[in-house]
């Protein structure tokens, strides 16, 4: 009996077949992209619309995939649509994360420095990791709960 060599990973890729909408990133199929396309770009108006004017977004238009041979080539459409959604993405001036314009707002009240702090425990501080632990549960201690509270009756 010989030893079989087991199989590279499969490396997870977009379904074939799929259309990548170009405005919200999401997969379609050939026949429901048609329909989505259009209502997708009607909500993103209207979306944008009730932004502020700071955060308004010109609209996305369908990019045009750069294929010399002329030929339709379905993995550079949707590169080109996958990259057309991510550019409606705005980071946030904190932290840098990106989201949709509409979603930006709702997370910049809980990422603002002033915000709580959060602590940085890297790989190599065991120390910090203990001590943040003890302090967890020396609260836990300290708070009475619902259960050690007594009722006296007069």
């Amino acid at each position: 009996m010989s030893e079989s060599q087991p199989s590279p990973p499969v490396i997870p890729s977009r379904r074939p077949g799929f259309r990548v909408c170009y405005i919200c990133g999401r997969e379609f199929g050939s026949q429901s992209i048609a329909i989505h396309e259009p209502q997708c770009l009607e909500k993103w108006r209207i979306e944008n619309s009730k932004l502020p004017k700071n955060l308004r977004r010109p609209e996305p238009s369908k990019p045009q995939p750069l294929g010399g041979s002329g030929s339709y080539d379905l993995q550079a459409v949707n590169e080109a649509a996958f990259q057309s959604s991510q550019a409606q993405l705005l980071p946030c001036e904190y932290c840098g994360r990106t989201f949709l314009p509409d979603r930006l707002p709702v997370h910049q009240r809980s990422s603002q420095p002033s915000g709580p702090k959060i602590q940085d425990l890297t790989l190599g501080s065991k120390d910090a990791l203990k001590e943040s632990a003890n302090s967890k549960q020396q609260r836990n201690m300290a708070a009475p709960t619902v259960t050690d509270k007594v009722i006296h009756a007069s």
